[in-house]
């Protein structure tokens, strides 16, 4: 409030030369005895001092004189009564402005100071002045201190101490000095003004509000002190804070003009209670899509659990983004995993659920399960306590029956795992400085679209990013540093993993990961992975390698492009399949890896850097593609790039079907891998039948199934030195190994040809 506010408002009451009728013996209010025609007043028209004033006997003990009228009282405005008087006759007493606080319906405002400070009159004709402040902030120097409620006063002046003496008091006077505590053009108001306490007692809520409602486009100061908010709370104009507020954990404070992470800090004087109360706001109110983390630091000594800091709802589906900022976890034993050992019963048919869990209300949701028969990255989505069953993220390769199985529950900075479905969440430009002490992120139970950008997840104490369930659809993680804590350590003493994602059509992009056990353990379909790069290396000579990628799907419909695989290998499974064996409709294909470094140092012969793995028997490739890639390993070869492990199941070799394995480099790679592949055949001797063996270059073991041409080269000759003009036939899937081809001739000949065999039927 300033000065301007209140131009052209008559706070001053009339001179007593209008008449004694409007000036009360009482407290000012309507119908109260007045000074007209009493004995003991009277109008004095010419005083030396005053001019015109009125004279009174002091008859009682405090004697009131106030003005009927109302004088307003505006939240923000200071107004001065000041009263000049003198003794002329008789007792001298004591005299100190006083007012009366009036409210809404005419009502008394009690519980106020009334009164300003005494001042005894010491001698005769001596002009003496009192004054008194009131204004509705508690601010030095104002005498009574008001609160908003108050509308209107009856202002005068008492008359205290003995009686008998005569006095006379000039025409009182009534000022605006708010420019004394405010300046006139300043570009903010201050919620003490409006009513504000600030002693973290009182309810501040509603003098914010009128604060705010007078600011029009100015700022709403919050001076030193601590301010309790007990209500939900919109501050439309931008604000300053001096001092702190506190509110309710489900009341929201929503800061229009200064929606950013600073500002809520310098509000609560919290880090972590500002963010909480930030992402109160970023989902409860539609001003705003983004948090702006101004660059700041959060240390946490704890999760952070968004359900319950959000507080009201479990379902978000509006575009919602949080950037630029860091979040630090502290030493604290609120990381630490808890684990449960429950035993349950797992049926292929009901393949995502354990039922008959015994202690199931000590199972946390986002826990992982592992026992036998478990996959890699299955987790806990949800829980029912009563019917004592647990959902679970994938399904269990074999796992039928009943057994113990453990739940690790990882402990995150941000967890979303309470919250039962989100779309479209953005995180930009933070980095999860984990200090080894606590995993990053734990994604909601389902939703759309979350993405992660620009990040830099660092020292995870298990996990970067976990999903327990279908949150990770369509998600999308795009130039992102994930920074393993077990650099130092040999990959088979390894356990962190970066990412796992269970739905389908992620892309994963520009992003670089260090160290991991894994980089991605990826459970649908559907995605593109390009121009990444990880690195899993050791110093151990011949070492263990791990994969970098994991496909859990056998049919999975994704594409690897521009991608640099270091010192690690992909793996493809079918280890979230309940029923691991083939049995109808897709086995493993539409997978396309093309264009890739693959580079290891110092690996063993055996490692290769493309591992197939199935869980189940009856399986075969059916629509891969491998090309354009180069393979290269250095101080000390490797036997092939590719591989299948049989440690469950072997591969139905005789229904292979359209794969691409050709135009790769090989450098430090004993066997190159190619089909379709066109090898040449010197035969010396004469021969009807000529035996050509495709065995070692063709992908994963398979067989030699067709053979797209045969040119000679040069002529065929017969043993009797002519010349064979017929063409051959040819026999495929000969020998022990099925990987040779019989080339059968009309007659015994010798001589060289060309032979484009392959490992599948086209199509």
């Amino acid at each position: 409030m300033n000065k301007a506010i209140t131009d052209g408002i008559v706070f001053m009451p009339p001179p007593f030369a209008g008449g004694l009728d409007v000036w009360s013996k009482e407290d000012g209010t309507p119908g109260s005895a007045t000074y007209d025609g009493d004995p003991n007043a009277a109008l004095v028209p010419s005083d030396a001092d005053f001019g015109g004033c009125v004279e009174l006997i002091k008859t009682t003990g405090t004697q009131k004189l106030r003005y009927m009228g109302e004088t307003p009282v505006f939240p923000g405005c200071y107004l001065r009564v000041t009263a000049r008087l003198k003794a002329v006759a008789g007792n001298l007493p004591a005299v100190r402005i006083a007012a009366w606080a009036g409210g809404a319906g005419s009502a008394h405002v009690t519980g106020l100071d009334e009164t300003g400070p005494s001042v005894s009159l010491t001698s005769y004709g001596e002009v003496v002045e009192v004054s008194a402040i009131i204004g509705t902030a508690n601010r030095t120097g104002v005498n009574m201190p008001w609160t908003p409620e108050v509308l209107y006063a009856h202002v005068g002046l008492d008359l205290t101490g003995p009686n008998g003496g005569s006095i006379r008091i000039d025409d009182l006077v009534v000022e605006d000095i708010t420019s004394a505590f405010l300046r006139d053009m300043m570009d903010w108001v201050d919620v003490r003004d409006f009513g504000a306490v600030g002693d973290g007692l009182a309810d501040d809520a509603a003098a914010f509000n009128a604060a705010d409602d007078a600011a029009a486009g100015r700022a709403v100061l919050v001076p030193e002190g601590t301010y309790y908010l007990g209500s939900t709370l919109t501050i439309d104009n931008p604000i300053r804070f001096v001092g702190t507020v506190t509110m309710p954990d489900d009341k929201r404070l929503s800061l229009k003009k200064n929606f950013d992470l600073p500002t809520y800090i310098e509000a609560f004087g919290n880090e972590v209670v500002a963010f909480k109360k930030a992402i109160q706001s970023l989902f409860n109110f539609n001003d705003h899509d983004s948090l702006d983390m101004g660059g700041r630091k959060i240390d946490l000594t704890e999760p952070i659990d968004i359900k319950a800091a959000v507080d009201n709802q479990d379902s978000f589906l509006i575009r919602r983004v949080i950037r630029n900022g860091q979040f630090q976890a502290s030493t604290s034993s609120a990381w630490d995993d808890t684990t449960v050992t429950s035993q349950a019963s797992y049926d292929p048919g009901n393949s995502k659920t354990l039922t008959g869990v015994s202690n199931v209300a000590n199972i946390e949701v986002g826990s992982l399960v592992t026992g036998a028969g478990v996959g890699r990255e299955v987790y806990v989505k949800s829980r029912n306590i009563g019917a004592q069953t647990v959902t679970l993220s994938k399904s269990l390769y074999g796992a039928a029956g009943t057994q113990n199985f453990t739940f690790t529950r990882f402990k995150y900075m941000l967890d979303f795992s309470g919250m039962v479905n989100m779309d479209k969440f953005v995180f930009s430009d933070i980095e999860f400085q984990c200090s080894s002490k606590a995993s990053a992120i734990m994604l909601p139970q389902d939703g759309l679209n979350f993405h992660i950008r620009d990040c830099f997840i660092t020292s995870p104490k298990d996990r970067g990013i976990t999903s327990i369930g279908g949150a990770c659809q369509g998600m999308q993680l795009d130039r992102c540093q994930f920074l393993s804590k077990e650099g130092s350590e040999d990959v088979q003493d390894r356990t962190t993993i970066a990412v796992n994602i269970n739905s389908n059509d992620a892309k994963i992009r520009d992003c670089r990961a260090v160290r991991f056990l894994h980089f991605l353990v990826l459970g649908g379909s559907n995605y593109i992975i390009q121009a990444n790069h990880w690195f899993q290396g050791d110093s151990v000579n011949q070492g263990l390698r791990s994969a970098g990628i994991v496909f859990t799907s056998v049919n999975v419909s994704s594409t690897l492009n521009a991608n640099y695989v270091d010192n690690s290998f992909i793996e493809w499974t079918n280890e979230h399949d309940a029923t691991p064996d083939y049995n109808s409709g897709y086995s493993f294909g539409a997978l396309s890896v093309q264009n890739n470094i693959f580079f290891s140092t110092n690996a063993a012969s055996w490692f290769s850097f493309f591992v197939i793995k199935p869980f189940g028997a009856g399986h075969f490739i059916h629509g891969l593609t491998v090309t354009g890639n180069m393979f290269k390993t250095v101080n000390g070869a490797i036997d092939r790039v590719e591989n299948v492990d049989e440690s469950y199941a072997g591969f139905d070799y005789g229904r292979f079907r359209n794969i691409q394995f050709h135009s790769n480099t090989y450098n430090g790679v004993n066997q190159m891998t190619v089909s379709p592949v066109m090898l040449q055949f010197d035969q010396a001797t004469a021969a009807s039948t000529w035996t050509l063996n495709f065995g070692d270059y063709m992908p994963f073991g398979g067989r030699i199934r067709n053979v797209e041409s045969v040119v000679a080269e040069n002529s065929i000759d017969t043993s009797g030195g002519g010349k064979l003009w017929s063409m051959p036939y040819v026999r495929v899937e000969r020998g022990a190994t099925q990987q040779e081809v019989d080339l059968e001739w009309e007659s015994a000949c010798t001589g060289r040809v060309q032979v484009t065999g392959r490992v599948d039927n086209p199509n």
